[in-house]
């Protein structure tokens, strides 16, 4: 069986990426390093069944390339899924914190129900609510 080591998503300003994941999402920093010899910054972000790692293109002088934004659209991938225990709570915190609601909260009564969100950089995030704790 594959165990997953960790997600990455391509980010345009590490800080900024930082600071929603572990600001907003409440995910603790691993590292923050620079890598020389392939002209990027990289960070990992601890998650419980792997990491999730970002990283921001450097050109040949060590300054951010330009980044051209993914486009948002169906079916959302790629995309990281976190599991929620409470759609409503999450939905709250969502709002209080101005996090862009891609498309949701969607519902298969008696299932599941869930949200995408986009980061800055408009990568997707999903939470997911299991109904009665099942998973699929």
């Amino acid at each position: 069986m594959l165990k997953n080591d960790h997600f990455a998503f391509a980010v345009s300003d590490m800080d900024r990426a930082i600071e929603f994941y572990s600001g907003l999402l409440g995910m603790k920093l691993l590292f923050r390093e620079h890598n020389e010899n392939d002209h990027e910054i990289f960070a990992m972000l601890e998650l419980d069944g792997g990491n999730l790692e970002l990283i921001q293109s450097l050109d040949e002088n060590d300054q951010p390339v330009p980044f051209e934004k993914p486009k948002v659209r169906r079916p959302f991938c790629p995309h990281v899924a976190f599991p929620t225990e409470s759609m409503e709570e999450t939905m709250e915190m969502v709002a209080a914190k101005g996090i862009p609601v891609v498309d949701g909260p969607t519902e298969i009564p008696g299932a599941e129900k869930w949200v995408y969100l986009s980061d800055p950089d408009n990568n997707i995030i999903e939470f997911i609510e299991w109904a009665n704790g099942a998973h699929g």
